[in-house]
């Protein structure tokens, strides 16, 4: 492989083009890792007897 100043330069762009990249999934990754926090936190070890799908009125 040449050891070109061409070529380094090259390579680095592609590095900052793929950190760009990776820099706007951050965000993404950090929203669902906090709706998956928020989620697993509502389940329940023993379900309820009642059921919230039902209302007042069909009871």
């Amino acid at each position: 492989m040449s050891n070109s100043p061409d070529k380094r330069n090259e390579w680095r762009a592609i590095f900052y083009v793929q950190a760009r990249v990776a820099i706007l999934f951050v965000p993404v990754v950090a929203s669902l890792l906090i709706i998956a926090a928020l989620a697993g936190n509502e389940r329940k070890s023993v379900p309820s007897m009642i059921d919230p799908t039902v209302t007042g009125s069909v009871r």
